[in-house]
């Protein structure tokens, strides 16, 4: 096994893609007027939109692998690293609720919950396990924790149902879970997609991506390494898919099927771009996405400030984006490529500030 030698353009154009195109989906120019591809799936189901968080969990396994075998190839302990570890996740969660306080501070409308809690979760625990365990102990742990997850939602009877397994929007094991002891308000009333025991799962796509960022590692061809991935990624994709059969695939419920899925996808997808961009050389279009991809987070939470104003300032009684897109139909657009458009227009927005900080060098690891 060896350090990787340097950076992926790949996985960093990757990164930086991903949450420009979470950004574009969060918002919309209007609610009321958005294609069906760019929803996420109101129950079970898969929609492009439904493959953006669990792409970034994935890419945040692979990154451990790349930022934390360069420590352990210089002999830091890795005990040293737990402190900047827990740090890290700490900031990251901590961001992510003075975002959930945002615009009015409501401490008793609270919710304890949401994209960036998450990510610190899978953060923390998949960086501990890095350092503590072999690839072989994550893949079983990941297997056991989809296995665990598929037995507990589909064999424990939901509490207060009549003795009856449900797999239903609020009517189900992890939805009674968050009801128990989930604290402040949940997403969708009685239940949260990113509660306590969906969280579980959401973990092992943070360990898939660990075991794909492994192979880089290697001792074997750029050409192999891409190989492996998209075979890997086609194999775990084709399991999830039956799995779907018994445990359908839900974002909302982050079944094991759709862990599987969603990691196979993303394993094909960095196996590809691997292959063209790194292997091939085949760079142009990517800069864009690395130069998102340098500050990610950063720019994420960006989007939620720059909402405040792109999504609330009035224009003649109506919200900025409101006036604009109702502007667009009105020269002759369709409403919800207008939608589209406005959603375009306020994620490309990003890129300036992106840019800035890319050329001065200037990376804020929350």
């Amino acid at each position: 096994m060896e350090k990787p030698s340097e950076r992926l353009i790949s996985l960093d154009a990757m990164r930086g893609f991903t949450i420009a195109a979470m950004i574009t989906v969060n918002f919309p120019g209007h609610g009321s007027y958005v294609f069906h591809p760019l929803q996420h799936t109101h129950w079970n189901g898969l929609s492009f939109t439904d493959l953006i968080a669990p792409f970034f969990l994935f890419i945040v396994g692979v990154s451990i692998v790349f930022a934390y075998s360069r420590q352990l190839a210089l002999h830091v302990p890795p005990r040293s690293l737990h402190r900047k570890i827990i740090l890290r996740a700490v900031k990251i969660f901590a961001v992510g609720m003075f975002l959930n306080l945002l615009p009015d501070f409501d401490f008793s409308d609270l919710r304890y919950t949401g994209t960036l809690h998450r990510i610190a979760v899978v953060f923390l625990v998949c960086a501990l396990l890095y350092l503590h365990t072999s690839w072989k102990q994550q893949a079983l742990l990941a297997g056991i924790i989809l296995i665990g997850y598929w037995l507990a939602l589909t064999l424990i009877p939901t509490p207060g149902f009549g003795g009856r397994v449900l797999l239903e929007p609020g009517q189900n094991l992890a939805a009674w879970v968050d009801q128990q002891w989930l604290p402040g308000r949940m997403w969708q009333g009685t239940w949260d997609p990113e509660g306590i025991l969906s969280t579980f799962p959401a973990i092992a796509t943070g360990l898939t991506g660990m075991l794909a960022g492994r192979l880089f590692l290697e001792k074997i061809t750029p050409s192999e390494k891409a190989n492996y991935l998209m075979s890997a990624g086609l194999f775990i994709s084709a399991l999830g898919y039956v799995w779907s059969l018994d445990f359908p695939v839900n974002e909302n419920l982050w079944t094991s099927s759709f862990v599987l899925i969603t990691s196979g996808f993303a394993c094909m997808v960095l196996g590809a771009t691997y292959f063209w961009v790194d292997i091939k050389g085949h760079q142009k279009g990517t800069h864009p996405g690395v130069v998102l991809g340098a500050n990610a987070i950063t720019i994420y939470v960006l989007a939620d400030l720059l909402a405040l104003i792109f999504y609330n300032l009035p224009i003649q009684g109506l919200p900025m984006n409101e006036w604009s897109v109702n502007a667009l139909i009105s020269a002759g657009i369709a409403p919800k490529l207008a939608s589209m458009l406005y959603a375009l227009l306020f994620t490309a927005l990003h890129f300036i500030p992106a840019y800035w900080m890319y050329r001065r060098k200037i990376f804020i690891k929350l």
